[in-house]
């Protein structure tokens, strides 16, 4: 039978439905924004002398060098730098510098770690650097910069020793620091590699640059009879005046005395400046501090930081018995099998 009003139908279980979904905006996650690369680069330095120094004149050659390379695409300025500064002349002009807000790197070209000490954290964007022996290691925005000549004294100290007819040979010195210590005491054990009968003559005018105790001191070692000097404080007559070889510090002197200047142990700054760019630019790029080490860093004549000036025609004067020598220990240099070790305690005269 069929009710009334409609027709029968089968009961139906309710559909199954899926959950709604809810729509939610995903958790943003903060990040820095890439640091841009600097394209500019701005540096002043203090110079301990002048131009006229081989020390000081060498580093600003091979700063123009580095700045005509580009490093990193930089577009470095010229060097600003104030010469023969010392003491608490030194950290008003360090200050100064970087009060100015101008400069990325200070550069303090000897032993300024106790004014720079005073300032590296009251300008801790700024990478500072000190040089050579006796600065204080500080690490983090401080740069220790040390100049090895000492591997091209010894190669120059062979030419002594075999050109010798005195077996009298020495050296005039600065100061008696580690790093003129090293190429002195190099320059001997050249010599003393071909020539074990040599006697060495030490002197030390306790000044970055005095020619005239340089002179006196020089002439001392002459009357002794000395005939091959290695004339780091920079004072040439006596070679001269004497008619004998002398050997040059950190650039070519030659033209100091044409006849007499056999050759000089050149100081190269260049790898110096770069690792020094590196680390500041490295801090810029990245925004970690500095993390320069509280050591000194120095770089070999392997790496292109020293090496040796042309003969300028006088190698027409070398007996070639002590030319092989000279060539066969530069080649045994290059090719790692001649190590030159590292002798930094003070020379002294020998009888």
């Amino acid at each position: 039978m069929s009710a009334c009003g409609g027709t029968a139908t089968e009961s139906q279980a309710p559909a199954e439905t899926e959950p709604a979904v809810v729509e939610t905006e995903a958790p943003v996650v903060e990040t820095e924004a890439p640091v841009a690369a600097p394209t500019e680069l701005k540096v002043a330095a203090i110079l301990t002398v002048g131009l006229d120094n081989a020390w000081d004149r060498t580093f600003v050659e091979a700063f123009q060098r580095v700045q005509a390379e580009k490093p990193h695409g930089l577009n470095i300025a010229d060097l600003e730098y104030t010469e023969g500064v010392w003491g608490d002349d030194a950290e008003n002009v360090l200050r100064a510098y970087a009060e100015s807000g101008e400069y990325d790197i200070i550069w303090a070209h000897s032993t300024y770690s106790d004014q720079v000490k005073n300032l590296k954290d009251d300008y801790p964007e700024i990478a500072w650097v000190v040089v050579g022996s006796g600065n204080e290691g500080l690490g983090g925005n401080v740069y220790w910069v040390y100049k090895r000549i000492h591997e091209p004294s010894y190669l120059m100290g062979i030419l002594a020793g075999c050109m010798t007819e005195s077996n009298v040979i020495g050296a005039v010195g600065t100061f008696a620091f580690d790093d003129v210590n090293d190429e002195i005491n190099a320059f001997f054990e050249g010599a003393r590699s071909v020539n074990p009968d040599i006697q060495q003559k030490v002197s030390f005018v306790e000044s970055w640059y005095d020619p005239a105790k340089a002179y006196e001191a020089a002439n001392a070692q002459i009357a002794a009879g000395e005939d091959h000097m290695f004339m780091i404080a920079e004072s040439y007559e006596p070679c001269t005046e004497n008619d004998i070889y002398c050997y040059g510090p950190y650039m070519d002197y030659n033209f100091a005395a044409p006849e007499n200047v056999l050759t000089s142990a050149l100081a190269y700054w260049d790898p110096d400046i770069q690792w020094v760019i590196d680390g500041w630019y490295n801090q810029v790029t990245t925004g970690e501090p500095f993390n320069a080490p509280a050591d000194k860093n120095w770089f070999s004549m392997r790496d292109g930081a020293s090496g040796l000036a042309d003969f300028h025609g006088l190698d027409a004067e070398i007996p070639q018995e002590c030319m092989d020598k000279f060539n066969q220990a530069q080649q045994d240099f290059n090719d790692g099998k001649l190590e030159i070790a590292l002798n930094v305690e003070p020379p002294v005269s020998t009888p």
